[in-house]
Formats: structure tokens, sequence, C-alpha cells
């Protein structure tokens, strides 16, 4: 299969949220889906940022975007961005749930979730479920998570979700990677099962050269080793913009279904063109996606409709 950004059809009248959009795979993506005619909702914790990325866009891109404040870490930010979304929106035709943090030291959210779980998982669960009365009714509407091949090796600490006492940065990020996978196969479950038209899909990026392991890396790593790995993660890595392409299939290929996950080709799943990729077969237990959404509900008090 050889898929590129230029068998993207046409996205005139479709309204998207993407989360994570000022950088790397989240502003490739923008990009992409605005030049195709969408109209593109930046969701993003700095806004400042968010702007000055606006501006880098092509006019007639820019134009049609446009930036809402939204801090996965806090879940009163998550409720208020939805609300401002909703009141912009009646209906949204794709949400992707892009943005995320990496090995990061040990630290809490404001509402003391585990930094990386709460972020990447609990903040992106809350967010959809409270957006999604504007999606489950839309004809071809998808909502796509991004999770990492390092879901391979993890598992959900049900019994210690916030990882007390066996904190890893490399565990913590495994667990949270491993619980957007598992939440977007557990929530096609659900829309299939309700009859909704919206489809749940999971992709990753392979290994790519994005901000995700950058800054936070660089300050937090010991002895100067994140330094040195921000540095050197170019050179062994794909593109931003190659690291998009497996999310803007997901998002709009006539190809990708529901319940699908979608990475690169070659290289166990590193780099290349998009395609199926391979979930370990822990993330598509019923049992276990049952257990996450019910602990997701009562972490987040975010109940779907």
């Amino acid at each position: 299969m050889s898929w590129s950004p230029s068998d993207i059809p046409d996205q005139s009248g479709r309204t998207v949220v993407i989360t994570g959009a000022n950088s790397g795979i989240g502003l490739r993506a923008t990009e992409h889906l605005a030049r195709k005619g969408a109209r593109v909702i930046m969701a993003c914790r700095n806004l400042d940022k968010a702007e000055a990325a606006r501006r880098s866009m092509a006019d007639e891109v820019a134009r049609r975007t446009e930036v809402v404040e939204l801090d996965l870490a806090r879940q009163t930010s998550v409720r208020q961005a939805a609300s401002a979304i909703r009141e912009r929106c009646q209906s949204i035709d794709l949400l992707l749930n892009n943005a995320g943090i990496m090995w990061l030291q040990e630290g809490r959210t404001e509402d003391g979730f585990e930094r990386q779980f709460g972020i990447n998982h609990l903040g992106h669960f809350a967010f959809t479920g409270l957006l999604l009365p504007a999606l489950r009714d839309v004809p071809g509407s998808r909502i796509v998570t991004v999770s990492s091949i390092a879901h391979r090796g993890g598992r959900i600490h049900f019994e210690n979700i916030h990882l007390d006492g066996i904190y890893g940065r490399q565990r913590a990020y495994a667990q949270a990677k491993l619980a957007n996978l598992m939440f977007a196969i557990e929530l096609q479950r659900r829309l299939r099962d309700s009859g909704a038209q919206t489809r749940s899909l999971a992709c990753h990026p392979g290994v790519a050269s994005t901000n995700l392991a950058g800054p936070g890396i660089a300050e937090e790593s010991p002895l100067g080793i994140g330094r040195l790995a921000r540095w050197a993660w170019p050179l062994f890595t794909q593109s931003a913009e190659k690291g998009a392409w497996p999310t803007l299939y997901a998002a709009t290929s006539d190809a990708a279904r529901g319940g699908g996950y979608y990475g690169p080709a070659w290289l166990k799943e590193a780099m290349g063109q998009p395609r199926e990729a391979k979930p370990r077969r822990y993330a598509t237990d019923a049992d276990l996606g049952r257990r996450l959404w019910t602990l997701s509900e009562t972490l987040t008090g975010v109940q779907y409709p």
C-alpha cells in the first residue's frame, strides 16, 4: 500500500479538533487538514506557542484554524476547553487525541494523577467524553487516539495506577500509551454497540522526531543524558511530517476501520508508509478494556453518554 497526505480527500465543511496542535505531529496534521479545507481547532496548553504556530502557516491555511486553551493536566481546564468548543461548534467531524508527554520525572497533575497517565490518558478520556455528544451522530465522524510502540512494554497497574513506590519513566510512559490504545479499542466497542455514527481508531507515529522527546527529557533527565538524547534523536528517527502520516491515514482514509490501529510499515513499525499495525494481545482484551474504562470514569468523574 502506498499512501501520502496527497491522498487525503477534500475536507471542506468538516470541523476538526486536534490536541497538542502547536508542534510536531499535531502541527503537521493541522496544516494538512486545513490545507484540504477543514476548519481546525487547535487545542493547546500554551496559547502563545499556538498563535506562533498559526502565524508560521501559509495565510490561506491559518485562516481555517483557531485556538482553544487546553491543559490536559487540569481536569478543570479540560472541562472549560470542551465547553468552549461546544459553544463554537454544533458538530465535530474529527477529534485527534494527539498531545502527550514522555519519560518525565515522577510528578502529579493538579488532580493528583501520575503525570504521564493523567495527561496522556485521563485528560483525553475526559475531553473525548465531554465532546462526544457533538460527534456521535455525525455521519463519517472519527475519534483518533495516538498511542505508541512503547505500549508493548506496558501493563495497567490497576491496584497502583499512580505507581507509588514503583515509578519509572519508561514504566509510566508505557502504561499511559497502553491506556491510550485500550481506550480507543474499548470506545469503538461502545460506539458500535450503541449504534453511534462515530468510529474510534488508534495510531502510532513509529519513531519520530518530535517535541515529545525534546524539552521535557532535556530538562528532567539526570547527568545531561536528556540533552544528549535530544541532540541525537533526529539522527535515528523519521521526521514529524512522516510521523504524522499514520494519524492522517487513520483520520481520513476510507480503508481505515473502526477499532483499527495504524502505524509505519517498516523496521518493526519504526518508520515508513502507514499501514495496519499490531497491538499486543493485552491491549485488545475486552475485560481489561472495561476495567480501565470504569477506573477512568471514577478518576475523572466523566460519564459517557
